[in-house]
């Protein structure tokens, strides 16, 4: 069953960030507008963005907000970009407003990744759970519960319609929501007791190093995955600030530099402006790629120190 101190996490998450919104309006010129979830490799990155383009002239401010408020802030215009849109498994958030053209997509900063229920190695090993197909028949191992994350988050709300749908024959199963730092802090506690849980997994993250996990199959398709991680601005955006546009549409990153990031930040504790100051400065030929045409706030070509 769920612990204490994982209910705790849950009602501080629910609390502080339940009712969040956007306080700020959109920004154009020199100051950028950003959103993230508390993702570690998102995290990284907006502050590698922040820091490279301060030093370039600009102001850059990151607001935290679940996905559903940052689709809806960057349809209105209150924000500017957004460098977390893991596709396809965010269709159902962003599906409309890109339809509409509210939102634009402005590039793809990785490709090759995963985001998929999943188990401990133990769990598929000792109990044959490889497919999503093999969860309701072993209802009593897990308690009949998925551990997810936060509220609102496509991963959870996936799992809600496969319960509401009773796929699989998942009608009668809980989905506890909570945070991504709950959700693993809970997983990390079964699995130091080889315990099942079943939970929302992705990679690139440390979970990956930490834990040998089984994705499971899906072969009913009621799940999208995710194969890419994308760039979005609200609409204009880019013809407003073509010059931040052109770097932030030319930003690539791999999955294996975003899993460094996350295992730095999670599992070593280090401070994120540590950790983007420091690949900033190990890897500056790749910041001055993403910066190739890029004009300063006052004109003139960008550049980065690499100190």
């Amino acid at each position: 069953m769920i612990t204490s101190a994982f209910c705790a996490s849950i009602l501080f998450f629910a609390t502080a960030c339940g009712a969040q919104g956007i306080e700020q309006d959109g920004a154009g010129g020199q100051e950028v507008l950003l959103v993230q979830q508390p993702w570690e490799d998102l995290v990284v990155e907006n502050e590698i963005v922040r820091q490279v383009l301060e030093e370039n002239g600009y102001e850059v401010t990151v607001q935290e907000v679940s996905v559903p408020i940052g689709a809806q802030a960057l349809a209105d215009g209150s924000v500017d970009a957004y460098l977390g849109n893991w596709w396809p498994s965010q269709e159902p958030v962003f599906s409309d407003h890109l339809d509409s053209g509210d939102i634009e997509v402005l590039g793809t900063l990785m490709t090759g990744t995963t985001y998929a229920p999943a188990v401990p190695a133990y769990v598929a090993e000792e109990h044959g759970v490889r497919s999503l197909a093999d969860l309701d028949g072993n209802r009593d191992l897990f308690g009949g519960e998925f551990i997810g994350i936060e509220a609102g988050t496509p991963g959870n709300e996936y799992i809600l319609d496969a319960i509401g749908d009773d796929a699989y024959g998942l009608g009668d199963w809980e989905l506890v929501q909570s945070s991504s730092a709950a959700m693993l802090g809970e997983v990390e506690r079964r699995a130091d007791e080889q315990e099942p849980v079943v939970f929302l997994g992705w990679e690139p993250h440390w979970m990956n190093v930490q834990w040998d996990l089984v994705y499971l199959e899906d072969p009913e398709e009621v799940w999208p995955g995710a194969g890419e991680i994308r760039v979005l601005t609200r609409a204009g955006f880019e013809s407003n600030n073509p010059d931040v546009a052109r770097f932030l549409s030319q930003m690539e990153v791999d999955t294996a530099t975003a899993s460094a990031w996350i295992n730095r930040l999670s599992k070593d504790g280090d401070p994120v402006e540590t950790v983007a100051q420091e690949w900033i400065a190990q890897n500056t030929d790749e910041v001055e790629a993403w910066l190739d045409g890029v004009e300063t706030a006052d004109g003139q070509p960008a550049e980065v120190s690499g100190a």
